[in-house]
């Protein structure tokens, strides 16, 4: 509005000056004369005819207004609220993780004499799939069970004898504890034996073959060879403490992998029962359906966990919420609709979550309600309005 009185002023004085004013009475001349009495009057005659345009333009639009009344009244958009499903998601990231992904290591120390698999090959749990060599170990044990079958014999004929009531009972001890000491000796000499060969400790396909055959290998320091097995897949993510009564097992999930470009719905498979002091979160593990087999461990996922649910919500967007200067919420809805125009009011609302750019409405408002949507900011209570989409 003053941008138009700066614009009047200056077209009466372009006028004044076009009708064949003097200069000496011009704004440039009294400027120029650095009088400042002629300044000021002459800055009080502008502002008087300033004054007296305001006064020609109230009464302008005084009258615009009787004739055309509605030519002040806002226009919106409404629609009417309806309780919906309202599903709330907390966004997370993880990564996909296996049980029965492991790096099988040298048990004992010589030449990797043998490796009977290839990369990529499926294995059964138990087959054999590597055999260092066991430096003459399977001879000293073909000579131990030699031995043993003496010292059995040798006992079993001495209890024949013991059960007769022939011979010394010291006789027949020393023939059990002999007997008894080889086997226990043979025992364990398989044991030591069974280190030399590698065996698969379940059912999953030969990953990377880590160190070739003809090398020398150390117990527990030489890496052989990885098994994966893609049929037991889990995300695991860091939930934070304030979610821990709401993200528990069998919760929905929504699992997108990025570099594939997959979704897939799951399910919290388990929650961790220990909250982390260092970032206050707790372990979950999220279920991964892998059928296509596509999906690997450590690949990057993002999910969407189903926290929250209200079968009955209101939503409304939020860029219609505002906030007064008590700290509370309110939107506008408008009432006593007819022909196309109604009475906005102001209504004072709760609210609970958001979902993109929806949030929830926990009271407040009912269905049926008529919320006003575009042009919802420049309305006030009471206000004629007249709908746009009526």
């Amino acid at each position: 509005m003053k941008n138009i009185f700066y614009i009047l002023s200056l077209s009466l004085l372009f006028l004044s000056v076009s009708c064949g004013e003097p200069k000496k009475n011009s704004t440039e001349a009294i400027l120029e004369s650095n009088d400042l009495e002629k300044i000021q009057q002459k800055r009080d005659e502008l502002t008087n005819e300033m004054v007296a345009i305001e006064s020609d333009i109230r009464q302008l639009d005084e009258k615009i207004k009787e004739i055309n009344p509605e030519k002040n009244i806002p226009l919106i958009t409404s629609y009417e609220v309806k309780s919906e499903e309202f599903n709330h998601y907390l966004e997370l990231q993880g990564s996909v993780e296996t049980k029965k992904n492991v790096v099988l290591n040298a048990e004992m120390a010589g030449v990797l004499e043998r490796v009977y698999v290839s990369e990529g090959q499926n294995v059964s749990k138990g087959q054999t799939l590597a055999k260092i060599d066991d430096g003459g170990l399977s001879q000293q044990l073909a000579q131990m069970e030699t031995q043993l079958d003496l010292a059995k014999t040798t006992f079993e004929r001495q209890k024949r004898l013991w059960d007769q009531q022939i011979g010394s009972e010291m006789q027949y001890l020393q023939a059990k504890s002999n007997y008894e000491g080889q086997v226990n000796a043979v025992n364990q000499m398989k044991s030591q034996l069974a280190k030399s060969v590698i065996t698969a400790p379940f059912s999953g396909e030969v990953d990377d073959i880590i160190t070739e055959e003809g090398n020398v290998v150390s117990p527990g320091q030489t890496p052989i060879l990885r098994l994966v097995n893609l049929n037991d897949m889990y995300i695991k993510t860091d939930v934070p403490e304030s979610y821990i009564s709401d993200v528990t097992e069998g919760k929905n999930v929504q699992v997108t992998f990025p570099v594939l470009g997959e979704t897939v719905e799951t399910k919290v498979k388990q929650t961790g029962n220990y909250i982390n002091p260092n970032n206050r979160t707790f372990k979950a593990e999220i279920e991964v359906p892998n059928q296509k087999k596509d999906i690997k461990p450590n690949l990057t996922a993002r999910l969407k966990i189903n926290d929250y649910t209200n079968e009955n919500a209101i939503l409304v967007p939020q860029n219609i919420v505002s906030e007064n200067a008590e700290g509370e919420q309110y939107l506008f809805v408008v009432e006593n609709i007819n022909e196309g125009k109604g009475t906005a009011k102001q209504v004072i609302i709760e609210t609970g979550k958001t979902q993109g750019d929806k949030i929830e409405i926990l009271k407040g408002l009912e269905d049926g309600d008529m919320v006003i949507q575009e042009g919802a900011r420049s309305v006030k209570e009471g206000q004629t309005v007249k709908l746009i989409n009526y």
